[in-house]
């Protein structure tokens, strides 16, 4: 079988990075919560308090570990696998994974320690400023690998040298402040809170059903639920304006999240519902809400959202522009970086449009002697595969709609009925923990399928990115990655069902004294009976 090495580099680096953020979101959002658990307890002085900031801490802890032991091979890997890549864009790319490393690891990895040991050796003030610490510096560390990842989506704040063959960065504020990535930051943080909201909630739900730590579980849900909603209802402001900057610097992945193969008036409708066809370029059995994508893709109801078939158009007219570069910038390399005057003008005119000659690669060694039928395979290569972009995206929106629902209903019988849930509901609260794993995890595969055939958007091809190394070797790693991983998956599952089940280690008078005195009543609860409170 013909297996090709790009599409397996893919796999392996997809496999990995989804795999580890499994892991990200709840230590994002767990890390705020606890905090804030633990400033109650600093401020009210009351035990239950501390006995929470303990038992979420500890399951915090185990997330933790097992994240940090499945991120560290993917720094690993750009060398391993995407050599070409971290070569060419390592001056830029490099940059703020240094500074996470050097900056949010070590101070998250620092205060975590201190964290769990340093309950007898710190003052309470003290630790809670070491709580926060580790928060914050789990958040410093989504922040520079996210500006990386931005970067990549939309490169500013560099250019290409032709001499030396790289990206170089000419300004690092741009790329710090890069609109995709501070976007991207805020949505995937939210996104984190609202993972370990729903975790929180869910685990006290099973606990209130089962008539166990019902002080803990009541006030977790208190958090949970009034934290969450917050995070939920920021998740959908922030993924709008996610699809705002697409709107202008990922036109591509914009029409392929909609399936909207020709540019319609505007404003362009939002496809609700619909099953897109590639081969055809059509999508059947559309269901569509008028004006919507217009004001989503552009914030106007006047401007127009490019279609499919067009941007493909434009892709024909880069290729030859880059063609023009490429011939340029190979002038440039045999003049020894001093050629003609008017051959260093010709390749700042096109330089913008160098990466697009670069798709050519795949087909010709030299993209000047490409004709008009691999320009035009180039330019088709321009769409990516537009069904996985185009369900992820509304699946992953239905659940951010769903969460806003279920949390804002906690919220509302947790402050105004007195925690008087029905058992129902509480079922739903457990039944709904892996869904925001599975929105996050679409939320990816939105971001970076949609970007392909791009490492590095319009700059560099994913097909020049990898590294010179057998399909043998890649499977073998791959293979072994997969072995690994599913090892360290069933230790984090048994880890948290073992504690989960476990409960609190420190138990608190007051949650005994309402548990003996209700015992009877909560057994002799029926299915459709609702969770008494103490003051019952």
């Amino acid at each position: 079988m013909d297996i090709d090495i790009v599409e397996l580099s893919r796999l392996q680096f997809a496999a990995t990075a989804l795999f580890h953020f499994l892991f990200v979101p709840l230590t994002l959002g767990l890390s705020i919560i606890v905090a804030i658990m633990e400033t109650v307890f600093v401020m009210t002085n009351r035990p239950i308090w501390r006995q929470m900031t303990k038992f979420w801490g500890m399951l915090f802890g185990i997330n933790f570990a097992i994240g940090v032991a499945t991120g560290l091979t993917m720094e690993f890997e750009f060398g391993m696998n995407w050599s070409y890549y971290s070569q060419y864009v390592g001056d830029v790319f490099g940059a703020p994974l240094a500074i996470e490393g050097m900056m949010a690891f070590f101070l998250e990895a620092t205060f975590v320690g201190l964290f769990f040991f340093g309950w007898d050796k710190l003052s309470k003030v003290q630790h809670l400023m070491v709580a926060w610490l580790v928060a914050i510096g789990s958040n410093f560390s989504a922040l520079w690998i996210l500006i990386a990842n931005g970067w990549m989506q939309n490169p500013v704040g560099a250019e290409f040298n032709p001499m030396t063959m790289r990206m170089e960065m000419t300004s690092f504020f741009d790329v710090l402040f890069n609109e995709v990535a501070q976007a991207k930051f805020v949505h995937t943080v939210s996104a984190g809170y609202v993972t370990a909201s729903v975790f929180v909630l869910g685990v006290s739900s099973w606990y209130m059903l089962k008539g166990r730590h019902f002080e803990l579980a009541r006030r977790s849900i208190t958090i949970a639920s009034s934290f969450g909603l917050a995070a939920a209802l920021s998740v959908v402001i922030l993924g709008d304006e996610s699809g705002y900057n697409a709107g202008h610097s990922q036109k591509m992945k914009l029409a392929a999240i909609e399936a909207m193969w020709e540019t319609e008036p505007a404003p362009a409708t939002f496809t609700l519902f619909g099953w897109p066809d590639q081969d055809a370029r059509e999508t059947k059995y559309a269901l569509h809400i008028p004006y919507a994508m217009g004001l989503i893709g552009t914030r106007s109801l006047t401007q127009e959202i490019p279609g499919i078939e067009d941007l493909v158009d434009d892709a024909r007219t880069r290729i030859r522009s880059g063609i023009v570069a490429y011939d340029a910038m190979m002038k440039i390399r045999e003049a020894n970086g001093n050629p003609a005057p008017d051959v260093k003008e010709q390749f700042e005119q096109h330089s913008a449009d160098l990466g697009f000659a670069l798709l050519l690669k795949r087909y010709i060694d030299d993209p000047r002697q490409a004709g008009e039928d691999l320009i035009d395979k180039a330019a088709n290569d321009t769409v990516p595969t537009v069904w996985p972009i185009f369900w992820g995206f509304r699946i992953m929106v239905g659940l951010g709609f769903s969460f806003i629902a279920v949390l804002a209903y906690f919220f509302f019988t947790a402050s105004f009925r007195g925690m008087r849930f029905p058992r129902w509901a509480l079922r739903l609260g457990v039944l709904i923990i892996p869904t925001p794993w599975i929105a996050a995890e679409l939320g990816w595969i939105v971001a970076e399928f949609g970007r392909q055939p791009w490492t590095v958007d319009g700059v560099l091809p994913t097909a020049l990115s990898v590294s010179h190394l057998s399909v043998s070797q890649v499977l073998l790693t791959l293979a072994g990655f997969v072995l690994l991983y599913t090892f360290l998956f069933i230790v984090e599952m048994g880890l948290m069902f073992k504690y989960v089940r476990k409960g609190p280690v420190e138990e608190v008078e007051e949650t005994d004294i309402w548990m003996k005195r209700h015992q009877k009543r909560l057994r002799a609860c029926g299915d459709d009976d609702v969770i008494l409170t103490p003051g019952e």
